[in-house]
């Protein structure tokens, strides 16, 4: 086992088969927080020896989601074809392949490991067999003992052999960081393991200790779903003469239903998130909380916050439940700590957004929007909800719903009339104190003396220069407008009800 006074360095090692999983950002989070609260060494290493489903793109994607997350490592590949850095390089697996042959080779001059001649068809017969008699799947063992004459046979038919580990018996156990005393018989692990293909490219379960033990790897922090496989691990570094790493299984992240999280019931991909408008404090902010405990009340903490705190002592065993609407709510939490200006930085692709779409007519000036942000910053709970906020402030045409105009309350004679005489009361307020005081007034008086109710006439109002039933404060909302933009779509409104009323429409 590693000493307690040895160096810490963990790793996150994502296969570049899909686009960073949020379950990979989480466990990359806790070994980052890990390294940084014990003064160790964050190492990125890409396993990427599944050939058929890796690529160059979910590659980039891991690479820029984690530093879009400020998860940036100490040792690991580059990025924009920058070399690796760090003394154990490369951190690419297939770049690692003399390496693995030169191990695998060591096993089988140690009878560590043997050739396996088994072809494709003849294990999928014997797993379908197990399958049938209700039995778990294993390997039978049948090339574990060929002799000489018989590897030429199979060499003779052309087969070409992968390789075996001979996984020895008895009870494997060891002391999990977070779960605690695990003893695993290693009759349960499935029989010999293959750790080279047939086309001589290394599996996973050898590569990742190989690697684990070259790069000096003190802790292993993972997703629990790896406990099972960690026997194997340890019989395989026992076997290489490598001292084994200290083991700490992560929770899994779960579904409401407390199903496994997946992209099939979930969404599960760091990029959508972005693209959404979670922004890294937040998002980061949740991910931590995901199995972790603070140990207080507190719950709006920064990365370096967390890493001040973070222990594996308060790492939970049960899994965590993923909860978007508390995702939100946090998110929420760090836009209102934003600065105006660098709430706009953030904000501005999203607005551009909305513009490429044409939802809004034009892309405003950062001088517009930021007398905005007293408007919205409370009340985003992501980025990409800024179009749904001030969309109506960027259109020069406005289509408002004739039937929205109408309060609950109200029918078309009254809504009319109460949006003639809004207009009246507007049109008498000056350039110069156009400001929500200046408004709210006169339009409360205006409510009063014709004995409405204020809500039915703000909504009417509402509607008339946003189009939306829901909108950022009233008089704020027209201050942002400007009053020739208001008393102009004012009249567009009053046009429409008096072209409803002269249709013989009751509104």
């Amino acid at each position: 086992m590693t000493s307690e006074g040895a160096a810490v360095r963990v790793r996150i090692a994502p296969s570049p088969t899909g686009p960073l999983h949020i379950g990979t950002a989480r466990t990359a989070l806790f070994n980052y927080l890990f390294a940084r609260h014990s003064g160790g060494t964050f190492v990125l290493r890409l396993e990427d020896t599944d050939v058929e489903r890796s690529t160059a793109a979910f590659e980039q994607d891991i690479l820029d989601g984690l530093r879009w997350l400020g998860l940036g490592w100490d040792e690991g590949p580059g990025l924009a074809g920058e070399p690796d850095h760090g003394p154990y390089g490369p951190y690419r697996q297939m770049e690692r392949l003399a390496r693995y042959k030169a191990i695998s080779d060591r096993l089988l001059a140690a009878d560590q490991a043997y050739y396996c001649y088994c072809t494709a068809a003849e294990l999928d017969a014997e797993r379908k067999r197990l399958e049938a008699a209700h039995l778990p799947p294993r390997y039978s063992g049948r090339c574990a003992h060929l002799t000489a004459a018989e590897r030429a046979a199979f060499e003779a038919e052309g087969r070409r052999p992968a390789i075996r580990f001979r996984i020895q018996p008895g009870i494997v156990a060891f002391d999990d960081l977070v779960r605690g005393h695990v003893e695993i018989d290693a009759s349960a692990l499935g029989g010999d393991l293959a750790i080279v293909r047939a086309d001589g490219t290394p599996l996973y379960h050898f590569c990742v200790v190989v690697d684990d033990a070259a790069m000096k790897i003190s802790h292993v922090i993972r997703g629990e779903d790896h406990l099972s496989n960690t026997p194997k691990h340890i019989l395989l570094f026992r076997a290489l003469g490598e001292a084994e790493p200290l083991f700490a299984h992560l929770p899994l992240i779960l579904n409401p239903d407390r199903t496994k999280m997946s992209k099939r019931k979930s969404q599960t991909a760091v990029d959508d998130y972005i693209n959404e408008g979670f922004i890294r404090e937040g998002l980061l902010n949740y991910l931590a909380l995901l199995g972790w405990s603070t140990g207080s009340e507190e719950e709006i903490l920064g990365l370096d916050e967390i890493a001040a705190r973070f222990s594996l002592e308060h790492v939970q065993k049960g899994g965590a439940v993923f909860d978007r609407e508390r995702l939100e709510w946090l998110n929420g939490q760090w836009i209102r700590r934003l600065a105006p200006v660098e709430l706009i930085d953030r904000l501005r692709p999203f607005v551009q957004a909305e513009a490429t779409a044409g939802r809004i007519d034009r892309m405003p000036a950062d001088a517009e929007l930021l007398p905005l942000v007293p408007l919205v910053q409370e009340r985003l709970p992501v980025l990409g909800a800024i179009g749904d906020l001030v969309d109506f402030l960027f259109a020069d045409r406005l289509d408002v719903d004739r039937a929205l105009l109408v309060p609950k309350r109200w029918d078309r004679p009254t809504t009319l009339a109460g949006l003639i005489a809004a207009r009246t009361a507007i049109a008498r307020v000056g350039a110069t104190a156009f400001e929500p005081e200046g408004l709210e007034e006169p339009l409360r008086a205006l409510a009063e003396e014709h004995g409405w109710k204020a809500g039915d006439l703000f909504m009417a109002i509402r509607v008339a220069v946003t189009g939306r039933t829901a909108t950022p404060p009233l008089f704020q909302t027209l201050v942002a407008l400007g009053r020739e933009r208001v008393l102009a779509r004012l009249d567009s409104a009053i046009g429409l009800l008096t072209d409803a009323a002269g249709e013989g429409g009751k509104g």
